[in-house]
C-alpha cells in the first residue's frame, strides 16, 4: 500500500463528502469542494509545466488556498515549499535562490517576478492520476541553520503519512469528539502542516488562525466549537490570562502543549481552567516529526519530562547526552545534501530514567529554538552590528518557560554608554530580520568569548554567564539586562 498525501483527501472526500475539511475566519470548504479545488490546481500547475520533482515555492498571507495548492502538488508529485511571507525581502529572495523551484506563488514581493495565487486558476476537476512513490519528498520545510543561512527539511509522503496517521499522530488513542482541530501554527511552519494532514487523517476540520494570538484563538473556538487546541507554553499563557477567564472553551476535550519541557504549574493552569480536557506534552522536531510524547496519565507521576518515544521512530541518548531519533518519520535529509544516513541527532541534551522516560537538560548547538522556530544566531548578530555605540555583539538562547528559548543580545558597549533597551533594539532590526528571529533579552558583557585560533563565539561559555548574570541578585537596571517581552 503506497501512503500518499494527495490520497488523503481523496479517501476523505468519498468517505465524508460533507464533512468540514478547513475553515479561516468565516470561510470554510468540505471535503468534496477541497478534492475537486486540489484537481483544478493540479491541472493548473500541469498547464504551467510543473511535474513530479519540481518543487512550486507558496509565500503567501493566511488563505484556504494554501489547501488545495498543498494537496495539489502533492497529486503531481512536485514538492511544496512554504516559506514565512513575513521575511524580509533579501530574505525571501535568498530562500528562492536556496530552493530554486520551478514556480513561485506568493503575494510577497520577490525581486524576481512571480505569480499570485489568484492566478493559479485551473480548468475542470477532472485529474489524471500519475503513479507516484511514497519514499519522494512531498515538502520541503525551511529552517533556519547555526550559520542563520537557509535549511531545508525534505520529508517523504510516507513520513509525513505516518507522523499523522490515527493513533500514530497526536491523538494516540483517538481523536474524541467531532469538532476538529484548531491549528495555532502557520502554514509555514511543520507544525501546521502536521495538524492540517492529522485532521484530515481522522477526516475531521482544521481550524486555522490568522494569528496565534488570544483573540482570534477565541473565536475560533467559540465560532467553530472544537474538539482539540495545541498550543505552545507561550501561546497557552495568553489564553489563560485573566482578562479571557470567562471565554466560553467547553467544546474543548484535548488541550496539548510542548515543543520542548513544559513547567509543571502551565499544566496544573490548563487543567484548572478546563477540566475534563486531557492533556499531552509533546516533543518533536521538524525533521523528525513527533519524538516524545508525555500522555495526561503521567502528568502527575513524570514532572519535567517529555515523556516516553513515539512510534514509529526510536529514540535514545547518545553517550555525549545528545538526543538522537531513528525510524520511517525520520526526514529523508536537507536539500542539497546527502540522505539522512542512520540516526538524526536533534541537537538537544537529555536524559533517560530507568522508564524510559526523557527529561531534557540543554542544547549542543547555536540554533536557537524558539516557540516552534529555528533561529541561526548569526544572521540576528549581523542586523545588530551597525547598532550605533556597538563595539561588537553576540547572540544565544536564553531558557524561557513559554518559549523554551528566547533570543538574546549580548552587547559589547564603550564604557559609560547607556545600554539600548529591548524596544530600541526592536526598532533597529526591523524589516530585517523576522518576528520571531527578534531579540526578547537584552544584556551586556566586557567581551565576547572567542576562540584564539579562528576568533569564533564561544557560545556554551557565553551562555553560562549569560544565565549567571540573569541569576546575580544584583538590581537588573544597574547591570544594564533587558527582561523578556
Amino acid at each position: 500500500m503506497s501512503l500518499l498525501i494527495g490520497d488523503i483527501v481523496t479517501l476523505a472526500a468519498l468517505t465524508a463528502p460533507h464533512g468540514l475539511a478547513a475553515t479561516l475566519g468565516t470561510e470554510q470548504m468540505t471535503f468534496h469542494e477541497l478534492d475537486e479545488a486540489a484537481d483544478r490546481t493540479a491541472n493548473a500547475l500541469i498547464g504551467l509545466g510543473v511535474g513530479a520533482g519540481d518543487t512550486v515555492l507558496w509565500c503567501a498571507t493566511p488563505t484556504l488556498r494554501a489547501l488545495d495548492v498543498f494537496v495539489a502538488c502533492a497529486r503531481v508529485g512536485a514538492v511544496f515549499a512554504p516559506v514565512n511571507p513575513g521575511l524580509p525581502m533579501a530574505e525571501r529572495d535568498r530562500v528562492r535562490s536556496y530552493v530554486d523551484p520551478g514556480l513561485v506563488v506568493s503575494d510577497a514581493d520577490f525581486t524576481e517576478p512571480c505569480l499570485r495565487p489568484a492566478d493559479l486558476a485551473g480548468g475542470a476537476p477532472g485529474f489524471a492520476r500519475r503513479a507516484l512513490d511514497d519514499g519522494d519528498p512531498h515538502i520541503l520545510y525551511l529552517t533556519s541553520g547555526s550559520t542563520g543561512r537557509p535549511k531545508g527539511a525534505l520529508v517523504s509522503h510516507r513520513a509525513s503519512w505516518l507522523r499523522a496517521a490515527p493513533g500514530g499522530g497526536t491523538f494516540t488513542t483517538g481523536l474524541r469528539g467531532h469538532g476538529g482541530v484548531v491549528c495555532t501554527f502557520p502554514l509555514y511552519h511543520y507544525g501546521g502542516w502536521h495538524y492540517v494532514m492529522e485532521a484530515w487523517q481522522h477526516r475531521a476540520a482544521v481550524h486555522l488562525v490568522r494569528r496565534a494570538d488570544a483573540a482570534d484563538m477565541i473565536d475560533v473556538v467559540q465560532r467553530r466549537r472544537p474538539s482539540a487546541l495545541y498550543c505552545i507554553p507561550a501561546v497557552w499563557e495568553r489564553l489563560l490570562d485573566r482578562e479571557h477567564r470567562h471565554a466560553d472553551l467547553r467544546s474543548l476535550l484535548h488541550a496539548d502543549t510542548g515543543t520542548s519541557s513544559v513547567a509543571p504549574d502551565l499544566v496544573e493552569r490548563i487543567k484548572a481552567r478546563l477540566p475534563g480536557t486531557t492533556t499531552t506534552i509533546l516533543y518533536g522536531s521538524t525533521e523528525a516529526g513527533r519524538m516524545a510524547a508525555l500522555h495526561d496519565w503521567d502528568l502527575a507521576r513524570k514532572p519535567g519530562s517529555v515523556g516516553r518515544a513515539a512510534p514509529p521512530n526510536a529514540l535514545w541518548v547518545a553517550e555525549d547526552g545528545e538526543v538522537c531519533v531513528r525510524g520511517p518519520a525520520v526526514m529523508s535529509g536537507y536539500l542539497g545534501a546527502a540522505p539522512l544516513a542512520g540516526e538524526y541527532r536533534s541537537g538537544d541534551l537529555g536524559q533517560l530514567d530507568d522508564e524510559g522516560y526523557l527529561y531534557l537538560t540543554g542544547r549542543t548547538r547555536e540554533v536557537i529554538r524558539t516557540g516552534g522556530e529555528s533561529v541561526g544566531p548569526a544572521e540576528v548578530e549581523h542586523a545588530l552590528r551597525d547598532l550605533p555605540g556597538v563595539l561588537d555583539v553576540a547572540v544565544v538562547g536564553v531558557p524561557d518557560p513559554g518559549w523554551g528559548e528566547v533570543v538574546c543580545a549580548v552587547l559589547v558597549l564603550p564604557d559609560g554608554s547607556p545600554v539600548p533597551s529591548v524596544a530600541e533594539v526592536r526598532s533597529h532590526v526591523a524589516g530585517r530580520l523576522a518576528s520571531f528571529q527578534v531579540p526578547r533579552l537584552v544584556t551586556t558583557a566586557g567581551s565576547i568569548p572567542r576562540t584564539p585560533a579562528t576568533g569564533q563565539i564561544q557560545r556554551t561559555r557565553l551562555r553560562e554567564e549569560v544565565l549567571a548574570a540573569f541569576a546575580d541578585p544584583a538590581p537588573k537596571e544597574a547591570a544594564g539586562r533587558g527582561r523578556p517581552s
